[in-house]
């Protein structure tokens, strides 16, 4: 709860601190005339003349303003150079510490004021159903970019009025207040919200969540956790749903390990349709095309896509599967277990995999990855972070802790580079991940590596530096606090491409699914038509009617463009 203290403490002591200077600056001043003033007394003392304490305050003030009236003047050359200085003193104290106090102490608080009164304190009553956000982070700024998008009300909640202010003119809804007051939660909105999500540190969060509950026992809380200990005491404080990101991003990382068993693992779901990926190596599929694979398919399973190192490839008919193919599949449960019997050629052992960092996220991708009984290797610089394996019960160990920089090829050959099939890049640094997936891809250009970013902005680069796949952090928060919030349900299939549903515009009525059209114009694929709750309708070629929904595939910039040019949308 250090932010909440610090800004409060900080907002307290601001007067004080303003007070102090301008206090010792008024002692200076004064001692300054007091000390000229007597300086006048002795010197006109020297040339014969009397003048009275009045007289010699009155002189070495309009001496210091630079008036100089003239009515007493000095008639000794030490008595002149002595004016001098003092009009020196004077010119310093108008040119330098005057402004300074005039800007610091009326004209700063002045612009300070108005600025906090442009920062909203208050949503209009009349919002209802949105979502407020708590902490600016990765994971925040992607969910707003995406209620932008598909223009969903969000608010954020932010404690220092300047910070509040820079977003505000970047047209962010946002609401000022210290995190631990109830009345900020009041003026949010939060007893008329769908969801309220906080992403600060556990200690922050277990007091928003504390801190919301006395203004609505109702209102839906996700937050996230670092620790697993923090879970329980999170529920406690009254969250109602709890979002581990590290553990989840390191299974995710491990789930795209490209299998040679072939199962289908499932991502999502539509309604009652499942949306699933497997791997083609390992199965009967390699060496089909995509139509011949879909007539064989015995099962109600369409395939929605195809990938190939974490990139999406045309879905034409013609199009060879092969062994690094990744197919996404839908179905329902059922029929994604009949494609597994009908396809799988039998389990293979897999090739070991290396997992470069040894934190959250390394540690909960080794974990899934032992309990898939995949080997893997965990290379981390800091000794004691990772415990080594106790062993299976025939005593042989489930994986291995090197100890060193993974930036030293000793060490990733004594870790096993050369055997692995995969690496994961899951270190919290981005310009450290893009410079470990480089490395790696110049070590052995034809290895999978799978790496982590942090923020949206660098998933591009880390693409160019080699990465085969990457998974954001901010994205998979964004995705899951977006799908608990109720809101357009979203799957993510891989970083910068996403399943989502929107309103069949009228436009497309009566026109294919397969609409090339659409992905000219948007960039956006039409994969299938929904129901009301979701569920994929499997017999339909083309859109029936408006009343349905419309299941699309692409990234961000895609989305953007299909809702301005099909639903209407502005640009903001």
């Amino acid at each position: 709860m250090g932010t909440m203290v610090s800004y409060k403490a900080a907002d307290k002591g601001k007067p004080r601190k303003r007070v102090r200077p301008f206090i010792l600056a008024t002692l200076l001043g004064v001692f300054v005339i007091t000390l000229y003033a007597a300086i006048f007394h002795y010197l006109m003392h020297l040339e014969g003349r009397q003048f009275s304490w009045v007289s010699a305050i009155y002189w070495a003030i309009t001496t210091m303003s630079t008036l100089g009236y003239g009515d007493v003047t000095f008639e000794s050359d030490l008595g002149r150079l002595f004016s001098m200085v003092v009009l020196l003193t004077g010119v310093v104290f108008l040119l330098v510490l005057l402004p300074y106090f005039v800007i610091t102490y009326m004209v700063t608080p002045w612009l300070d004021r108005r600025q906090h009164a442009r920062t909203p304190r208050k949503v209009h009553p009349n919002l209802k159903d949105h979502v407020i956000l708590v902490g600016t982070n990765a994971v925040t700024q992607a969910f707003i970019a995406r209620a932008e998008r598909s223009r969903t009300p969000a608010v954020l909640v932010v404690p220092d009025p300047i910070e509040a202010m820079k977003l505000h003119d970047l047209g962010i809804k946002v609401v000022v207040g210290p995190l631990d007051s109830a009345l900020t939660y009041r003026n949010a909105g939060a007893d008329r919200a769908r969801l309220i999500a906080s992403t600060l540190t556990d200690t922050e969060n277990t007091n928003v969540a504390f801190t919301v509950r006395q203004v609505s026992g109702d209102v839906d809380i996700a937050v996230t956790a670092e620790k697993w200990a923090s879970v329980d005491v999170l529920g406690l404080a009254g969250a109602d749903h709890v979002l581990q990101l590290g553990s989840e991003l390191g299974t995710e990382m491990a789930g795209r390990v490209l299998g040679a068993t072939g199962h289908v693992r499932r991502i999502g779901r539509f309604g009652r349709t499942v949306i699933a990926e497997t791997a083609a190596r390992g199965t009967t599929l390699v060496g089909r095309t995509l139509g011949e694979a879909q007539d064989d398919i015995s099962s109600c399973v369409r395939i929605l896509a195809i990938m190939r190192k974490g990139r999406l490839r045309p879905l034409k008919q013609d199009q060879k599967i092969t062994d690094n193919t990744v197919l996404i599949l839908a179905g329902e449960d059922p029929d994604l277990e009949a494609f597994d019997t009908q396809f799988l050629v039998g389990h293979q052992s897999e090739a070991p995999v290396l997992i470069l960092g040894g934190g959250r996220v390394g540690r909960a991708a080794s974990r899934a990855l032992t309990a898939e009984g995949v080997p893997n290797t965990i290379v981390e610089q800091i000794p004691g972070r990772v415990e080594n394996s106790t062993g299976a019960v025939d005593g042989t160990a489930e994986y291995r802790v090197v100890h060193g920089d993974a930036a030293d090829v000793r060490v990733l050959r004594e870790a096993g580079l050369e055997t692995a099939s995969t690496v994961l890049v899951t270190p919290h640094d981005d310009d450290l991940n893009v410079y470990l997936t480089l490395y790696c891809r110049r070590l052995r250009p034809e290895l999978q590596i799978v790496s982590r970013a942090t923020y949206e902005r660098n998933v591009a680069t880390l693409y160019r530096a080699g990465a085969d796949s990457v998974l954001s952090y901010a994205t998979i928060g964004a995705t899951d606090l977006w799908n608990h919030a109720g809101l357009s349900h979203r799957v993510l299939i891989a970083e910068g491409n996403e399943l989502f549903l929107v309103p069949c515009p009228t436009s497309l009525v009566r026109r294919t699914v397969r609409n090339s059209e659409v992905h000219r114009r948007t960039g956006c694929h039409i994969v299938a038509v929904t129901d009301e709750d979701g569920t994929l309708s499997y017999d339909t070629e083309r859109i029936p009617s408006s009343s349905v929904k419309l299941l699309l595939l692409g990234d961000r910039h895609a989305e953007q463009i299909f809702r301005e040019t099909y639903l209407r949308l502005p640009r903001r």
